[in-house]
């Protein structure tokens, strides 16, 4: 993976959080993508999360697949386990790995080649096994790293740098989500770090399977007038479907007000939450509703941002397979290999 190393030197003075840890404790290598890649924002965006959720690095293991989103992960938490897996694997790595140790956080970054084209089927059944980890696409709709070929996500009629019309459908990866069972769903814009940091923190601390869409502009191939995944068309198209942030858990805070209202609420630690309530026909709780709305808006070009769909009472991988509470790194030998008995009275019952 290629990188350059980042000094260590810091200001004295700079923040820290109750861990005692500094932002630059977070940060990785310095990148080595284009000037300007929506990628190098998302990756500060997760640093500054991590920072502000007081989350031990060492703690966290992120993984990735191939392609320029999958260099990231060098990018940020330098201290973390990393894996850098085969081209749309990173999700069999992931289900892996939380099921050997699920006393790890796990955030998976991909990109929209990766996941929806020689990933896909990965993705689906990840995503359908509720396995407890942050999913992030990195979405520019084409293929940076081989010279700027459309991906699977790329618009009907979005043109390449070159002037060539994408004549196929795309896969939207938010509505797959929300089909397959994903119980955190939300779609962000890579230059939009407030509702980006929110909406990570919230997926990161989610007990199950979290999503996140993020368009993340590639400024090399598709960031001209005629792409549909450009900054400027971004910003033009963005429809932010409401505005929240993220609660530690603590003491229940409730709020009440109408649609169209603003409304502060006062946090556990002091600061204040600003709440706007855009659409009044908009239930983040409910699944079939918010696959209706975004269909109903990506007939106008529209691209809805924010958190989505959220399910209160998810089930992850654990639950559904009944595995013990300890992590399998940490079980005894003879727990972990109870003996030719058991394994005969296995097979014995697959006959």
């Amino acid at each position: 993976m290629s990188y350059l190393p980042k000094p260590k030197i810091h200001h004295p003075q700079l923040p820290k959080n109750t861990l005692g840890l500094t932002r630059r404790d977070y940060e990785g290598s310095l990148s080595t993508l284009c000037a300007g890649c929506g990628h190098d924002s998302v990756s500060a965006a997760l640093i500054q999360a991590c920072f502000e959720l007081d989350l031990p690095p060492h703690r966290v293991g992120k993984l990735s697949g191939i392609g320029c989103s999958s260099k990231t992960p060098t990018y940020f938490l330098g201290p973390a386990h990393g894996f850098n897996s085969v081209h749309g694997r990173m999700p069999s790595i992931a289900s892996g790995a939380a099921a050997a140790n699920r006393d790890l956080v796990y955030i998976g970054v991909s990109g929209d080649g990766d996941t929806a084209s020689i990933g896909l089927g990965q993705f689906i059944h990840a995503t359908r096994r509720g396995v407890n980890m942050l999913y992030l696409v990195e979405n520019n709709g084409t293929y940076g790293l081989t010279k700027g070929q459309f991906s699977a996500t790329a618009d009907v009629g979005s043109k390449s740098k070159a002037g060539k019309a994408n004549p196929y459908t795309p896969i939207d990866l938010v509505q797959l989500a929300l089909q397959m069972g994903a119980g955190f769903v939300a779609r962000s814009f890579s230059g939009d770090k407030e509702q980006l940091v929110p909406l990570l923190k919230a997926a990161i601390a989610y007990p199950g399977f979290a999503f996140i869409d993020v368009i993340s502009p590639c400024v090399t191939f598709n960031n001209h007038e005629s792409s549909t995944k450009s900054y400027a068309h971004i910003r033009r198209h963005d429809r932010p479907v409401m505005a929240a942030d993220f609660v530690p858990l603590a003491q229940e805070i409730t709020a009440a007000y109408a649609p169209g209202d603003r409304h502060t609420v006062t946090l556990h630690d002091g600061s204040m939450l600003h709440l706007k309530k855009l659409a009044d026909d908009y239930d983040p709780y409910d699944r079939i509703g918010a696959m209706n709305y975004l269909q109903r808006h990506q007939a106008d070009g529209s691209v809805l941002t924010g958190l989505l769909y959220l399910d209160a009472e998810p089930t992850e991988m654990h639950a559904m397979l009944g595995t013990d509470t300890t992590a399998l790194n940490s079980l005894p030998f003879e727990v972990l290999n109870p003996g030719s008995a058991e394994l005969a009275a296995v097979n014995a019952a697959l006959r």
